[in-house]
């Protein structure tokens, strides 16, 4: 007896031995040998050999604090033991990026998983029309390490020293340290409301020196608690846990 056809031989796990690397588009192997990781809670899907799973929750008194307050939570477990871990969400695609003493400040519904080195929190953007919204939040990623996000679609990274940059607050999945942002109202009256929205549409506006990373859907607000309104969360999903 035998099975044919090329299902095995098509989709054959990735062989590569990098602490994080993409099995494809929407699947990330994470070999556990190079030490602990965080992940988003739920987000494993397969593992072989010996891993285990602490739910860490929002990540200790302080976060959890911090949740509480802004309405904004990512939930995350500590992986730790040997072998390969297979994390995804959703089906959405990953993108994989190395912190060298360098920051991020991400969408928590988009983060996926990192290395136990990179030190995390949440953190309140300054801006000045973030408090027309009743405050902003995102998570704060620093250090050397690997990071795994999300995206939902293959995302544009714009260079913000090259021109005037905005994002959609719901689009905007992240952005690099040197980068300022700030929020813009359009009153954009009778048009707006006809939209669908409340007369006044949030932008978000880049400067600086660096990038941000947009992707093809106004869908952030899915899996980090966001609001797509002002409220203690507020601005269409920049609030991640």
């Amino acid at each position: 007896m035998a099975i044919h056809g090329s299902l095995f031989t098509d989709f054959k796990e990735n062989a590569s031995q990098d602490p994080f690397s993409l099995q494809n588009k929407k699947l990330l192997k994470i070999q556990m040998g190079f030490g602990p990781v965080w992940a988003r809670t739920g987000s494993m899907v397969a593992y072989q050999g010996d891993v285990r799973f602490q739910n860490k929750g929002a990540g200790g008194l302080g976060k959890m604090l911090k949740s509480a307050v802004t309405g904004e939570g990512v939930d995350m477990m500590q992986c730790t033991g040997q072998g390969e871990l297979f994390v995804a969400d959703q089906a959405s695609e990953i993108q994989v990026i190395y912190l060298e003493n360098d920051s991020l400040s991400v969408n928590g519904a988009n983060v996926l998983a990192f290395s136990s080195s990179i030190e995390w929190d949440i953190h309140r953007i300054q801006a000045r029309g973030a408090a027309m919204t009743g405050g902003l939040y995102n998570v704060a990623l620093r250090g050397t390490g690997y990071v795994a996000i999300t995206t939902r679609g293959e995302p544009v990274a714009l260079d913000v020293a090259s021109a005037p940059t905005f994002g959609d607050a719901q689009a905007v999945v992240l952005w690099t340290s040197g980068v300022t942002m700030d929020i813009r109202v359009d009153t954009g009256g009778l048009k707006s409301l006809v939209r669908g929205g409340t007369g006044e549409t949030f932008q978000m506006a880049f400067g600086g020196q660096g990038y941000v990373l947009v992707q093809p859907s106004e869908s952030v607000v899915q899996g980090g608690g966001q609001q797509t309104s002002g409220g203690g969360g507020g601005l269409g999903g920049l609030l991640g846990g």
